[in-house]
């Protein structure tokens, strides 16, 4: 049975790496549902976040496939309740929206969003949350006019403490801090 896992990947910050990380879910024919990329706590190595919908088998096998890439340090799997995790969304309103009464005040109060900036034409408003709070502001905002609309992927972090450090204390890896 299918169901959520989010996997994160370890890797020293190298050119055409991402496009390698996502050929090991082509060549399966796996959609990812999110994809995030940034630094990590330990200098010099970036983290991968990829949300997909696949058996505990597959996440198994891609977990193996991706820890044999050359640059990859370590990559790990989780479900849903191993993790903290959001999303951020943004979402571009048009200003005359809020000339009509509260009720796009009250829309953004109800869902816990802000507005970041306010233009002659436009009303930018910020979410974080997960997708599915996300996605229930972009309908409310949808029945009064929207101009744009994007999300990012997934950031996560582990309930545990790191694994990485752990798997490079085992392997007595040194990581030099700047």
């Amino acid at each position: 049975m299918e169901k959520e896992f989010t996997i994160t990947v370890f890797s020293e910050n190298q050119t055409g790496l991402l496009q390698r990380i996502v050929a090991v879910f082509t060549r399966r024919h796996i959609n990812i549902e999110s994809l995030t990329v940034s630094k990590s706590s330990i200098p010099g190595i970036h983290r991968f976040t990829i949300v997909v919908n696949v058996t505990e088998d597959m996440v198994h096998k891609l977990v193996a496939q991706l820890d044999k890439q050359v640059d990859v340090l370590k990559a790990f799997h989780y479900e849903r309740d191993g993790i903290v995790f959001q999303e951020i969304a943004l979402y571009k309103v048009p200003t005359e929206a809020f000339s009509n009464g509260d009720t796009v005040e009250q829309l953004i109060r109800a869902h816990n969003a802000r507005i970041l900036c306010i233009e002659p034409e436009y009303v930018v408003i910020e979410k974080t949350g997960h997708a599915s709070e996300t996605e229930a502001l972009l309908q409310d905002l949808e029945k009064i006019g929207i101009y744009e609309f994007v999300r990012s992927g997934r950031i996560a972090i582990v309930k545990a403490m790191e694994r990485l450090n752990t798997y490079l204390k085992d392997m007595n890896i040194q990581i030099n801090h700047r």
